[in-house]
């Protein structure tokens, strides 16, 4: 559940910093190149009408007298003036200007020539690093770009600004719903993988556990083993002076309390495979030579009375120790327990 919570989180997180991106700095930059496009369309005379009232609201500019008289012809360049001084505005209609050092240096010295105090040059265009250094020396203002949208934007035809602020907003939300979709495919392949790399990391606990915990000696059993049919021999010997041998009861494999080491190894490899077999046991190794672990996918109670029947079946491992290891994905302790004791 934490990993889904946590899937969850980092989506909406994500989410909301890609729609704070679209929204206020790409729309804003969709609405200025879509402007100035709308701007860069309008014929010439048009532009430096709204031109020369954004200067008048905005500015406080006015034209100067004889200078509108003349305005049907094409001029691009005009002289507005303030309570002191005189400005020659200039406008290069069109988003294709790429304006360097040499107009701006024109702009300047007709300026001086006209009396003007500096110039205003405007431009749907873009004035390079050289222009703009031009410009400060020149005194010459320059009005391009990202500048002159919101300068102008006020004074475009109601339909005109409509379009272009529908068609940003548009791109905007188209952006916003990718950016959606992918923070929620982004979510879910963490939350997978949290809860993947979880599983994984739970192995079965016999070997960790085992470190912690000493193992009973393994010559411990041995010697009462040993003496064990020692002693018993004579009895049956004198209850049943028979001179063959006794035969194992039913079903005992292996018939030698002490076999020697390979016997021993066999005995201890066909009990694991026989184990493997049964029903809710997954797998059972030796820790060491009297420890026996045991993974089980079953509970204790069901699987126990398979795996001592088996065990039971060889004489020298019956007093083994079995260690019962959890269950994956269920939280609980590790369990030892004896088929048979001396």
């Amino acid at each position: 559940m934490f990993s889904w919570i946590l899937a969850l989180l980092l989506a909406l997180i994500v989410w909301t910093l890609c729609a704070a991106w679209f929204w206020l700095v790409k729309r804003r930059r969709k609405e200025t190149r879509l402007g100035l496009n709308a701007l860069a369309g309008m014929h010439w005379r048009d532009f430096s009408e709204i031109v020369r009232r954004a200067m008048r609201e905005q500015r406080g500019l006015q034209d100067v007298p004889g200078e509108v008289d003349d305005s049907r012809e094409p001029r691009s360049d005009f002289l507005m003036h303030d309570d002191q001084h005189r400005w020659l505005v200039s406008c290069k209609h069109g988003r294709a200007y790429r304006i360097g050092t040499a107009a701006v240096n024109e702009l300047g010295a007709a300026a001086r020539l006209a009396g003007a105090r500096g110039g205003i040059l405007i431009t749907e265009g873009m004035v390079e690093r050289d222009g703009r250094v031009a410009a400060e020396k020149q005194g010459v203002e320059v009005l391009d770009g990202h500048l002159l949208w919101p300068l102008l934007q006020p004074y475009l035809p109601g339909d005109m600004e409509a379009r272009v602020k529908n068609a940003a907003r548009r791109e905007a939300i188209r952006r916003i719903s990718i950016a959606a979709l992918g923070s929620l495919t982004l979510g879910l392949l963490v939350g997978m993988g949290y809860l993947t790399s979880r599983l994984e990391r739970q192995p079965p606990a016999a070997p960790a556990v085992e470190a912690s915990t000493p193992a009973p000696p393994d010559t411990a059993p041995a010697p009462v083993a040993a003496t064990e049919p020692a002693t018993a021999a004579p009895v049956a010997a004198v209850a049943t002076p028979a001179t063959a041998p006794t035969r194992p009861a039913p079903g005992i494999l292996g018939d030698e309390p002490d076999p020697d080491p390979a016997t021993l190894a066999r005995y201890q490899k066909e009990l694991t495979r026989t184990l493997a077999t049964q029903p809710g046991v997954v797998s059972a190794f030796w820790l060491t030579r009297q420890t026996l672990a045991v993974n089980r996918s079953d509970e204790i109670d069901t699987i126990w009375p398979r795996v001592c029947t088996e065990v039971k079946r060889y004489p020298a491992l019956r007093t083994v120790r079995i260690q019962l290891n959890p269950r994956p994905g269920v939280d609980e302790p590790v369990r030892w327990r004896q088929c048979a004791t001396l």
